[in-house]
């Protein structure tokens, strides 16, 4: 059981004049690191089937667990919240919208050993079958560290994740910048998903989007099951001392389509000079990107596709 839980409540607040819940997650990680663990490990705060919740001026650290999990969810918004955890704890996500709607996470500061933001929707058959999206969320004025991502959609998208708009981020000694990640057997789409004004600066990879992200719950996936990833804008990327630009993967029965960059400058570590992207099964759009992207990817848009994607 997460350490604040709720299933089915309404009109919640928690606020606190930057007061402190501390989850002492070590005794978790230590347990999940030796194999000892019998149970899930628990969230810090969790609220399921609930709605018109508040979030705010609290500073959460070393969960057990992801941080905080609004799943199947609406109207909820979190704010000027900090949330820490070292960087070797495992799985310590910071935000991690799951099948909810109507979600604002803004002014906040995560530094964690997992992703910072995370958008999920569900896991394989049983994400499939539930088929509850992730939609309408808005993820702006955040800043951190992670040695994982700062902003992903994913992995776990089987009811599907759109609508999506991260805004005014900035990100330091990160290991993906923008990652949105999705596998054979999630099922489901990632579509209408743009990010923009992000700031990154000692980052393994600038922007990642592929379709070999994640772990399956059991075998009993759907190998048929192909993710859909259409129209993802990323526009106005800034970063210092990036060691790969770029990395775009699509599925190759299911390519990822509309994918479009607009002004986009990823410098190296000892210059201007960075890691080529590599691409595979995507097709899209890009304009004033350095280093310059990859050859799939059209200096072209004669269609509109990424116009009529980026205007959430």
């Amino acid at each position: 059981m997460s350490f604040i839980h709720g299933d089915g409540v309404q009109d919640v607040v928690i606020t606190g004049e930057n007061g402190t819940i501390d989850g002492q997650g070590d005794v978790w990680w230590n347990m999940w690191r030796q194999g000892n663990l019998k149970f899930t490990r628990p969230n810090l705060v969790e609220f399921v089937n609930s709605r018109d919740i508040i979030i705010s001026n609290i500073i959460f650290k070393n969960s057990p667990f992801w941080n905080i999990h609004p799943v199947y969810c609406s109207n909820v918004v979190v704010r000027f919240v900090t949330i820490l955890a070292p960087r070797d704890s495992p799985n310590t996500d910071g935000i991690d919208p799951d099948s909810s709607s109507n979600v604002c996470i803004e002014d906040s500061y995560i530094s964690t050993g997992d992703d910072l933001v995370a958008v999920k929707s569900g896991w394989d058959e049983y994400g499939i079958a539930y088929g509850r999206p992730s939609s309408d969320i808005t993820i702006r004025r955040v800043s951190g560290s992670s040695p994982f991502a700062g902003i992903a959609i994913g992995s776990e998208t089987s009811g599907g994740v759109e609508n999506v708009l991260a805004e005014h981020i900035n990100l330091y000694n990160t290991g993906i910048g923008i990652h949105i990640k999705t596998n054979i057997g999630r099922g489901g789409y990632i579509k209408n998903i743009t990010m923009s004004h992000v700031y990154m600066e000692d980052a393994r990879k600038g922007i990642k989007i592929s379709g070999d992200s994640g772990d399956h719950p059991d075998d009993k996936f759907d190998p048929n099951a192909l993710p859909l990833v259409r129209g993802v804008t990323v526009r106005n990327v800034w970063g210092v001392k990036v060691l790969q630009a770029g990395l775009i993967q699509g599925l190759r029965n299911s390519p990822f389509t509309d994918i479009c960059l607009y002004d986009i400058n990823l410098h190296g570590v000892t210059g201007p000079k960075t890691s080529p992207w590599k691409c595979s099964d995507v097709s899209g759009f890009a304009h004033q990107v350095s280093p310059w992207p990859c050859s799939q990817l059209s200096s072209s848009n004669q269609q509109g596709s990424c116009t009529s994607y980026s205007s959430y």
